[in-house]
């Protein structure tokens, strides 16, 4: 399967549309791409998972490092995700107390997300959940990177449950 990435400011912000399979073989590409849009100044990224076919973890870590990267540089990550599939495999990692996730692009540039996710106010996210207890995401994104144009396909041959 193919993994497409499409970017867009919008609202002083940007989205980065993820759509296909991000699993080992794809993983780099977006993890490259991340890098070098943090890379070239942005600090207040949305990471649109709504086309995502499947995920698995080499997924998950490459935006976990994502995310600790943005956060290096004084920025922020959120997701926007609102296939259930995904949303589980969030909670049942846990990262759904770590990541800020939206059911939308509009929630999310609507979002203050400049302290990661707060849902004390009892304000649920797209995982419904409205209890977080915070969390830090501690992993490293060795890789570095830079994108290029606005959209990219990566190739993959992986196998997996999506």
């Amino acid at each position: 399967m193919d993994l497409t990435l499409n970017t867009r400011s919008e609202a002083d912000r940007t989205v980065l549309e993820v759509a296909g399979e991000v699993d080992v073989y794809t993983g780099t590409t977006l993890r490259d791409r991340i890098s070098g849009l943090l890379d070239s100044g942005v600090r207040d990224l949305i990471v649109d998972l709504g086309r995502v076919d499947f995920i698995d973890s080499t997924g998950l870590g490459v935006l976990v490092g994502a995310l600790n990267r943005a956060r290096e540089l004084g920025g922020s990550l959120q997701l926007v995700c609102a296939q259930e599939r995904v949303l589980k495999l969030l909670r049942i990692t846990g990262l759904d107390q770590v990541f800020t996730v939206q059911p939308s692009v509009d929630r999310a540039l609507a979002a203050d997300d400049t302290a990661g996710p707060d849902r004390s106010a009892g304000q649920p996210d797209a995982t419904g959940r409205s209890d977080a207890t915070g969390g830090a995401a501690d992993a490293t994104d060795s890789g570095s990177g830079s994108g290029s144009g606005s959209g990219e396909t990566a190739t993959g041959g992986g196998s997996g449950i999506g």
